[in-house]
């Protein structure tokens, strides 16, 4: 970490330490930007798909089930309505119980999956009385309900996500404030020296804050590297698994996570730039 003024010391074995402390801070806020990013997509992904679907659990034989379908396709407002057969209702099933399947003698309940047109409202409740008019016994369960659950669980995993990085971005400033007030007390001959030859507060200031913003922006790239390289190896990981992982966010590489790296070094060095400032500004007019 080279200084861009000669009138500073140019290795400060202190600032190893810093730098190492606030890499780790970047690390940990990109990977947690990376998770609430990741987060938000599964669920905007998992309720786009889910939105409008219907699925209805029908009790009784072949005839029941066929019976329902057609009820179910002529309710107003219903796009599509298909029963499923036992193979497809076995495969649902797969991710819970293995591939292995249900074993015959196990009864299953007869599926109708169904679909809403778009922008229709209230279709569960029509297709539930239609099925009780018709004297079928039946469950329907509307994927809306699901869909906002997980809305609002994500949500709030995205807000605890958040605030970890609020949190983590605060505790990287606090560290940089403390050291730079430890490095200005370790330097105040030449502080003084300076103010005595008529050396303004601002200029006494720029030599620190170019110092610690070189030092934010590497401890901000090592962090974003250690990041990417965490975020890259844990998409491999899930890439190498022919289990569907539901309802997890997983992580893509994307642009927007491009960006959250990217932005990771210049964060921490304007972060690490201004916080230099505050403190020497307010420990010069302490100390002279």
């Amino acid at each position: 970490m080279s200084s861009s003024s000669p009138l500073l010391p140019k290795q400060d074995a202190r600032e190893a330490a810093l730098f190492f402390v606030v890499s780790a801070l970047c690390f940990l806020a990109a990977l947690a930007g990376l998770c609430a990013r990741s987060a938000y997509a599964a669920a905007d992904k998992w309720t786009d798909r889910v939105t409008g679907e219907i699925t209805v659990r029908v009790r009784g034989d072949d005839a029941a089930a066929a019976r329902a379908a057609m009820i179910v396709s002529s309710v107003p407002g219903m796009q599509e309505a298909h029963a499923l057969s036992r193979e497809q209702a076995e495969d649902l099933l797969k991710p819970w119980l293995g591939a292995g399947g249900v074993p015959a003698d196990l009864p299953l309940p007869h599926l109708i999956a169904a679909e809403a047109a778009p922008g229709a409202s209230g279709v569960a409740d029509s297709v539930a009385k239609a099925l009780k008019a018709a004297d079928i016994d039946a469950t329907v369960d509307d994927h809306v309900v699901f869909s906002a659950d997980v809305a609002r669980a994500t949500d709030s995993a995205g807000l605890v996500a958040l605030a970890a990085v609020a949190l983590l971005g605060a505790t990287a400033i606090a560290v940089i404030a403390f050291a730079t007030h430890s490095a200005l007390l370790a330097r105040r001959d030449i502080v003084e020296v300076l103010h005595l030859t008529g050396a303004r507060d601002g200029f006494i200031s720029s030599l620190f804050e170019r110092r610690f913003m070189m030092l934010g922006v590497e401890a901000g790239t090592s962090g974003a590297l250690l990041a990417f390289a965490a975020a890259a190896f844990i998409l491999f990981v899930v890439k190498q698994s022919d289990q569907k992982i539901w309802l997890l966010p997983q992580l893509s590489l994307s642009l927007a996570d491009g960006l959250i790296l990217g932005l990771t070094p210049l964060v921490a060095g304007i972060a690490a730039m201004l916080a230099a400032r505050v403190t020497v500004l307010r420990s010069l007019s302490e100390m002279l």
